[in-house]
């Protein structure tokens, strides 16, 4: 079966490539990259740099005219791939037919990041709900989970798998978003602090870098930390209700920033589109994504509790 990309049909596609080797990755990757270039259309590709360099290899000179984005660098948080990756290159390109290939999730990633990512890639597909774009996600069948893989076929309505090209009758993102909204493992120790007021807006900027300090945040960061509390007090009390709690604590490779309020998240592309020229707001959640390493969210009946993870060591 054949299946249509952007070019050909005007519609949003996001398939799933199933690869083993090598040699599966660049038989599927190669013409469908070579024929967006032949044919006039943007072409570009966000995948870690060891399979960038396979990629510039097989496509020798075409490689100049296509945009190949590190994703280890530029997607390290999930939340950053859909605004600052794959809607910036899509976006520059408003009246021509898109082609990507995005590779969020590979073997690297660690257990705090999968939710995150499997979550991105659920949303690509509101995201980009009638777009003239296709997106291709690679997955590693051989270094992936058995589990990372069933969940390729819940993110995307169709699969390419060698030869066979089809919908998946497993698809149903809705109910991965709502199987990885979990909480983080509770903290042995967490340092808290309770918001009820704009007005208290400063006082917690100043305890929030103090105590980061204290956990052992690297200073050039603590400006930071001070930005994404009050992005996420300030979300909290006004989308929210009641006071907002604030929790720092040290997870090992990350501090971890804690605010959760009362109010219930109603829209998960919050903070992942790119900021309007024309409406005010909406940027604050997109400058927590750009300022953490990790941004995780939790979502009861009752309640709303928002991740930031911040990398010790780690720059943006």
């Amino acid at each position: 079966m054949t299946v249509a990309v952007a070019g050909s049909t005007g519609h949003f596609a996001h398939p799933a490539l199933l690869y083993r080797d090598e040699s599966e990755y660049l038989d599927a990757l190669v013409p469908f990259l070579e024929d967006g270039l032949a044919t006039g259309e943007p072409v570009a590709m966000a995948a870690p740099e060891s399979r960038l360099r396979v990629i510039r290899s097989a496509l020798g000179s075409s490689a100049d005219r296509a945009v190949l984005i590190d994703m280890e660098h530029a997607g390290r948080n999930p939340g950053r791939i859909i605004p600052a990756v794959l809607r910036r290159f899509a976006d520059a390109h408003p009246d021509s037919a898109v082609r990507i290939v995005g590779e969020p999730i590979w073997a690297g990633r660690n257990e705090l990041e999968y939710p995150a990512c499997v979550q991105h890639e659920a949303l690509i597909n509101a995201a980009f709900d009638g777009r003239d774009v296709t997106i291709v996600c690679p997955y590693d069948v051989s270094g992936l989970g058995q589990h990372m893989i069933a969940d390729a076929h819940r993110t995307h309505p169709v699969v390419w798998d060698g030869p066979r090209r089809g919908p998946s009758d497993r698809y149903d993102p809705g109910a991965v978003i709502a199987r990885y909204n979990t909480p983080l493992p509770e903290p042995a120790l967490a340092i808290e602090s309770v918001v009820t007021a704009p007005a208290e807006l400063i006082p917690i900027r100043q305890w929030s870098a103090a105590h980061g300090e204290r956990l052992g945040l690297q200073p050039a960061r603590l400006g930071d930390l001070e930005l994404i509390v009050t992005e996420l007090v300030t979300n909290g009390l006004v989308h929210g209700a009641g006071p907002c709690r604030v929790r720092l604590w040290d997870a090992g490779a990350y501090l971890v920033c804690e605010v959760r309020d009362h109010g219930r998240w109603t829209d998960p592309l919050a903070g992942r589109r790119p900021a309007s020229r024309t409406r005010p707001g909406g940027r604050g959640l997109l400058m927590v994504h750009q300022l953490a390493e990790l941004v995780r969210t939790y979502v009861t009946s009752d309640s709303t509790t928002q991740y930031a993870l911040m990398a010790w060591n780690a720059g943006r």
